[in-house]
């Protein structure tokens, strides 16, 4: 069994990296060992997050996958949190979060009755808080559409300044074909501002 610590920020801007403390913390507390630690920076609403998915085809049946929170790992629709569940379930992982005690009990040793009915009861809180993490991200976006609207028939709204000295970094990195994950690595910038770059 191994442990593998995931680590999720939606922007560059953000610290992806700030939980890993706690995680480790955990970890230890709990006798087991992180082996491996996945961070990036990406929406926890969307599916296109490859440290996740390289975390999973890592993982063995009886692995751990560590969040800090629920919704470090599913900000998803609905029908988006059913495929990342099932691949889940399929590879046999045990997810286990900081925010969800009812989790705790599967990083340690269980009989076979008392972890089965664990399972089903963490299965029952994992839905339950991905829906409420997906919730808390359309009601934020929805604010922030109405704060957007006020803001642009006062004349008020300037929208996110650019990071000119990064993306030109970047651009300068595109053109001399340096793999995506390479620039991901040294700018910290998403997959979506590349995508958005390479159009330029």
């Amino acid at each position: 069994m191994f442990v593998r610590a995931y680590l999720r920020a939606s922007t560059a801007d953000q610290d992806a990296q700030r939980a890993r403390a706690d995680l480790e913390r955990f970890a230890d507390e709990h006798g087991l060992k992180v082996a491996s630690v996945y961070v990036e920076n990406e929406s926890g609403a969307s599916l296109q997050r490859p440290e996740l998915f390289r975390l999973l085809r890592d993982c063995r049946k009886g692995d751990i996958l560590l969040v800090e929170q629920v919704d470090r790992l599913s900000r998803l629709n609905a029908d988006d949190w059913e495929r990342l569940k099932t691949l889940i379930i399929e590879k046999g992982v045990r997810v286990v979060a900081l925010d969800l005690p009812t989790s705790w009990i599967m990083a340690g040793a269980a009989d076979e009755i008392q972890a089965r009915m664990f399972a089903a009861i963490n299965a029952m809180m994992l839905d339950m808080l991905a829906a409420i993490a997906r919730k808390d991200y359309e009601d934020r976006r929805r604010r922030q559409a109405q704060g957007i609207a006020k803001a642009k028939t006062e004349g008020r709204y300037k929208g996110r300044p650019e990071n000119k000295s990064r993306n030109d970094a970047i651009l300068r990195m595109l053109r001399g074909g340096q793999p995506w994950s390479a620039i991901i690595a040294a700018t910290g910038a998403s997959r979506s501002t590349l995508a958005r770059l390479a159009k330029r």
